[in-house]
C-alpha cells in the first residue's frame, strides 16, 4: 500500500517562481490565496491551502478555473475556492499531485514516485489536471523501469486512452516487425540445435520453449509465418544435430562389441534424444517432417543396437525411454500420412520397433510406481496411446500379406497386451473374408465396362 500523502520530501514541497517572491509551501495558510476542495460522493471533503500562482502555472484545470474568464468564482475562507470531484479510491492521488506542483521536476528526483502502481494513479490525476511537468515525469518513470505482470495489465488497461503524450510508455508492448521476428527466430533456432555444454542447458531449454510458443497457435495467431528461407534455415539446423546424433551412433560400434560404459557418451546421447524429441514438435509446425523421418528410419537398427550395448540399467531404462518419445512422434508422421514411405519401408519400421516397444513397455510396468526406487521418467499413458495407434495404423496399410505376418507373430507373443492389434486383426479378418467377393464384383464391373 502506497503511503497517502507523505509521498515527498518536505524540504522538496515549495515552489520559486520566476518572480522574487518568497518560496510557496502547500498547506501554508498564512500565504495561501486560494483553496483547493477535494471531494467524493462517499462525503469526504478535504480544504488544501494552495497558491494561485503555481496552480495556473503547473496545471491547465486550474488556470481555467482561476481565470477571468471563468464565469463564477467561489469564496471559501476569504478566498478563491475550486472543487474538485474524485473517486474515493482516486483521493490520495489527487492530493499527491497538488503536492508535486510544489516539487521542481528538474529530473534530480526519480525516487519520488514509490513504485508503478503510485506513478500511473498520479499520471492518470495529472492528465486529468492538465499538469504536463508532472506527466511528463511520469512518462518518463513509467517507460523506464520494470513492470511486474499484474502492472503491466493495470499499464494496458489505463495508459490507451489517454493519448500521445503518454504513448512512450507502451513501446515495450509494440508489436516487432517482422525481419526483427525472423532474426531473433533464426539465432534462437540456432543455439537451440547446437547442443550447447550441459552447463548451458536451462538457456537451451528456455529457446526452445520460446521457438515452440512463436509457432504455437492459441488465443493469438503464431508470431511467425515460416517463409521457404525460414524451412530451409530449420531443416539445415536439425540436418547438423542429425549428424551429431549419427556421429556418436557410430562411435558406440567402434570397440568391435565392447559394450558402452562411457558416462559423458550416454549424458550426450539422451540429450541429443531431448533435443530431436523437440525439433519434431517444431518440424511437425512447420510441416517439414520427411528428412529426419527418413534418417531416423535409416538409422533405427543402430539406435536399436547401441541400447542393447548399454551397460547401466537405469541409463538404459531413461535412455529407452527417450528413444521412445523420438520413435513415437516417426512412427506417428508415417502411420497418418505425414511423411509416404514405401511398403517396405514401412514394414521395416514395424518390424524394427514393435519388439523394441513392447519389450520396454512391460519393463517400466513391471518397476514399482512408489518407493525410494521409483522411476521419475515414465512416460505419459496418452504416448503409449498414440504409439500403439500409430502401430495399427501402419500395419493396417501393408499388403494383406505382411499384415498376416505380423498378426501371427502378436498373437503368438507373450507380451500381447501392448501393443493391443486387436483392430489390425478385426480389419484384416474382414478384408480377407471378403476379398475374392470384393475383386470378383470388381472384376464384373470391370467386364461390363469393357463391353460397353
Amino acid at each position: 500500500m502506497e503511503p497517502p500523502y507523505a509521498l515527498f520530501p518536505l524540504h522538496s514541497l515549495f515552489h520559486q517562481s520566476n518572480e522574487t517572491r518568497a518560496p510557496s509551501r502547500i498547506g501554508d495558510r498564512s500565504t495561501s490565496d486560494v483553496v483547493v476542495r477535494l471531494r467524493t460522493q462517499e462525503g469526504r471533503d478535504d480544504w488544501l491551502y494552495c497558491h494561485s500562482h503555481v496552480l495556473v502555472e503547473k496545471s491547465k484545470y486550474f488556470a481555467d478555473r482561476l481565470s477571468e474568464n471563468w464565469p463564477t468564482c467561489q469564496i471559501l475562507d476569504s478566498r478563491n475556492c475550486v472543487e474538485v470531484y474524485c473517486q474515493e479510491s482516486d483521493f490520495d492521488y489527487h492530493v499527491n499531485v497538488l503536492r508535486l506542483l510544489y516539487v521542481v521536476m528538474d529530473g534530480s528526483v526519480d525516487d519520488m514516485w514509490h513504485g508503478v502502481r503510485n506513478a500511473l494513479s498520479c499520471l492518470r490525476v495529472a492528465v486529468e489536471l492538465g499538469c504536463q511537468q508532472i506527466i511528463t515525469a511520469c512518462v518518463n518513470y513509467l517507460e523506464a523501469v520494470p513492470w511486474e505482470e499484474a502492472e503491466e495489465d493495470e499499464i494496458l488497461r489505463t495508459i490507451p486512452g489517454m493519448g500521445s503524450q503518454v504513448e512512450p510508455i507502451l513501446a515495450r508492448l509494440q508489436p516487432v516487425n517482422s525481419t526483427a521476428i525472423v532474426g531473433i527466430f533464426l539465432s534462437a533456432i540456432r543455439f537451440a540445435t547446437s547442443s550447447p555444454p550441459p552447463h548451458m542447458n536451462d538457456l537451451k531449454s528456455s529457446a526452445q520453449e520460446q521457438l515452440e510458443y512463436m509457432l504455437t497457435e492459441d488465443d493469438d495467431a503464431p508470431l511467425l509465418m515460416a517463409d521457404d528461407e525460414i524451412k530451409f534455415e530449420v531443416r539445415e539446423c536439425v540436418k547438423g544435430l542429425l549428424a551429431r546424433f549419427n556421429n556418436l551412433l557410430e562411435t558406440f560400434f567402434c570397440e568391435s562389441g565392447e559394450s558402452v560404459t562411457m558416462a559423458g557418451e550416454m549424458l550426450l546421447f539422451q540429450s541429443y534424444l531431448s533435443d530431436m524429441s523437440w525439433a519434431c514438435q517444431i518440424l511437425g509446425k512447420l510441416e517439414i517432417m520427411r528428412e529426419f523421418v527418413s534418417t531416423w528410419a535409416d538409422a533405427s537398427e543402430k539406435i536399436v543396437k547401441a541400447i542393447e550395448l548399454a551397460s547401466s540399467k537405469a541409463d538404459v531404462l531413461e535412455m529407452k525411454l527417450k528413444v521412445i518419445e523420438v520413435a513415437s512422434k516417426v512412427l506417428e508422421a508415417i502411420g497418418y500420412g505425414t511423411v509416404i514411405f514405401p511398403a517396405t519401408k514401412r514394414l521395416h519400421m514395424v518390424m524394427v520397433w514393435l519388439p523394441f516397444v513392447r519389450v520396454t513397455k512391460r519393463l517400466i510396468d513391471s518397476i514399482p510406481t512408489n518407493g525410494d526406487d521409483a522411476l521419475t521418467f515414465k512416460l505419459d499413458g496418452e504416448l503409449w496411446q498414440s504409439l500403439e495407434s500409430a502401430f495399427v495404423s501402419i500395419i493396417v496399410a501393408l499388403p494383406s500379406g505382411d499384415q498376416a505376418e505380423i498378426l501371427t507373430e502378436w498373437l503368438g507373443n507373450e507380451h500381447i497386451r501392448y501393443p493391443d492389434l486387436t483392430e489390425a486383426f478385426e480389419v484384416w479378418c474382414y478384408r480377407s473374408k471378403v476379398a475374392k467377393r470384393r475383386l470378383a464384383l470388381l472384376g464384373a464391373i470391370h467386364g461390363v465396362t469393357d463391353a460397353l
